[in-house]
């Protein structure tokens, strides 16, 4: 295949793959970022919340409380809670409790630097107005408690003030227990579960009936988050292909497997994921980072998503086995906040790595992944396994390498020929055509032996694209000198600039197409791909630049054993 064709068929496949893309972001748009947290108060049947009317999200209510166990009316704004905060303190986690609801309010991950400012760690829950993300559980049926009611800490922690902070210390697990005992005797407890080197805490209710009626209680636990971009990430994505991470509800069963829930499918109504079911999980998930509840298996439990004015909620209800008079029922349930770390995710709960988006290539882009986590393991830096890992993808398409290269460098000498005929035949297309596939056929030059390389590895690239913007491994990661976050574009354009001038000299070696636009065209791509590069995460670019210079090596070699032979020989008349 000639030049022209073979630069025009990267272009229509990188375009293709932007496109779609483009389209996918399209059919699931980011909702405009709030302006206000607001929640609308829900209808109580004799001061008790119904299931329908419970989980609703609530802002913090003011002091103008609402009966425990029912929904407060809400405010206008964000309304500071009148409960007491509590600081958890673990070597992963800095957790904020209130007392207001026994719920987290904030979530900081000690392990993982802000974007843009590493000398503060990563805020994954909080409570702004430009950023609200918070969890809330409950208890529903005969006025037990909600994520509304007033809560104290149990023990020799009841005298706690705001503000207090409590830390693992020397040991492996803290557990820190709020109740309630606004249902006349009935004591809800409400345990959280620290553990030393775990993004994981249980959540556990515990009630002791010791009233004469039983009970029969469900719990439900849920998410809720303004549909704004997580900390460090724009809502328009990459300003040169507009793509953009998922951010939003994700749910997960065995009968649909794993399936994103997008903020404009909930304004709809328009979400088909299972309700009623007895396996998986709920999530909300954002680039690099997830946060899920995760209950055990063959547990009967209700999914749910609902939007409240600007707030969206993502959930379950789970009911608990009849609790009889005088007698105490439990129920446990796992809530993980970390990083998207794809093997231990698949070690807490089946299909929770695929929260790391790899889009429709993941049979490509998860090998790939543990291939460069097996380079790393080595070699202790992600650019040099990008590098290495280059080395590897080239050498396994070698022999298909090699062969476009030859087909190249014949192409090459053939120029001389394609100018003559063009001399020859002018502006007439159909009989220039005519002689130059009589003159493939003479030369036995397969047109398309240029072109095929290219349309077997862009799907390996597509998916080496994914991986370097979905692993949070990479995320802060740095390589050398300017480059201290191969996620992140090069802050200085050094390794697109790289890119550009390595696409450049690969033009040169490459055979010239006869039509002088088309030369003009070629020769102005390598300045396109560098500025389209600009945007790319620099491992990415790292990967694609290194990619060149192996090429251009390969392609030297060829011309020069190959190419002075096939000039040496005579032409077939």
């Amino acid at each position: 295949m000639d030049t022209q064709r073979l630069i025009a068929l990267i272009v229509f496949s990188a375009s293709g793959f932007f496109l779609w893309e483009a389209w996918q972001k399209h059919n699931h748009p980011i909702v405009p970022p709030a302006t206000a947290i607001t929640a609308p108060s829900a209808v109580a049947q004799n001061g008790v919340p119904s299931a329908s009317a419970v989980p609703v999200p609530s802002a913090p209510s003011s002091a103008a409380a609402a009966v425990p166990g029912s929904v407060p009316a809400a405010p206008n704004a964000i309304v500071p809670s009148t409960g007491k905060r509590i600081s958890v303190v673990t070597d992963k986690l800095s957790v904020e409790l209130d007392t207001q609801g026994a719920d987290i309010h904030s979530v900081t991950l000690l392990q993982h630097t802000a974007r843009g400012d590493k000398t503060k760690p990563f805020s994954l829950m909080q409570e702004k107005a430009s950023a609200y993300f918070v969890t809330q559980s409950g208890l529903l049926g005969d006025a037990l408690p909600n994520h509304t009611a007033t809560w104290v800490l149990a023990g020799d922690k009841s005298d706690v003030k705001s503000g207090d902070k409590f830390d693992l210390g020397t040991s492996d697990k803290l557990e820190v227990t709020f109740t309630n005992n606004d249902v006349p005797n009935v004591v809800a407890s409400k345990t959280y579960t620290f553990k030393r080197n775990s993004y994981v805490v249980d959540v556990r209710y515990d009630i002791k009936n010791d009233s004469a009626n039983p009970l029969n209680p469900t719990a439900y636990f849920q998410f809720v988050r303004d549909s704004n971009p997580p900390e460090g990430e724009s809502s328009g994505g990459n300003p040169f292909t507009g793509i953009s991470t998922f951010t939003g509800p994700a749910v997960y069963t065995e009968a649909k497997k794993f399936q994103k829930v997008a903020f404009s499918d909930i304004d709809k109504s328009k979400t088909e994921y299972p309700k009623e079911v007895t396996d998986g999980w709920v999530a909300i998930v954002q680039h690099y980072f997830v946060s899920a509840w995760l209950p055990a298996a063959n547990v009967k439990r209700e999914n749910f998503t609902t939007k409240w004015e600007k707030l969206y909620t993502a959930g379950m209800k789970v009911p608990m086995a009849a609790i009889a008079a005088g007698a105490t029922g439990s129920l446990n349930m796992p809530l993980y906040m970390g990083p998207q770390e794809q093997e231990n995710l698949k070690t807490l709960a089946p299909g929770l790595d695929l929260v790391v988006d790899y889009g429709w290539l993941h049979i490509l882009a998860y090998p790939m992944f543990l291939v460069l986590s097996w380079i790393h393991n080595i070699v202790g830096n992600w650019g040099w396994t990008i590098i290495i890992f280059t080395i590897l993808i080239k050498l396994v398409f070698f022999p298909l390498n090699q062969k476009a290269g030859k087909s190249m460098a014949h192409m090459k000498q053939m120029a001389p020929k394609i100018e003559a005929m063009k001399a020859r035949y002018g502006d007439d297309k159909l009989k220039m055509n005519q002689a130059m596939m009589e003159m493939y056929k003479t030369e036995k030059i397969n047109p398309l032996g240029g072109c095929l390389p290219i349309l077997i590895q862009m799907p390996f690239f597509i998916a080496l694209y994914w991986v370097l913007l979905s692993a949070v491994e990479l995320r802060n990661a740095p390589w050398m000198g300017w480059i201290t976050d191969l996620s992140t574009p090069d802050p200085i354009y050094v390794l697109p600039a790289l890119m550009g001038i390595s696409m450049f000299i690969q033009t040169k070696l490459q055979p010239a197409p006869p039509d002088p636009v088309q030369a003009k065209v070629m020769m102005i791509m390598p300045l396109v791909f560098s500025v389209m590069f600009f945007f790319f995460p620099a491992g990415l670019v790292l990967y694609w630049t290194m990619q060149n210079i192996l090429t251009i090596i390969q392609q030297w070699y060829i011309n020069k054993t190959i190419g002075a032979p096939l000039a040496a020989k005579p032409a077939k008349r």
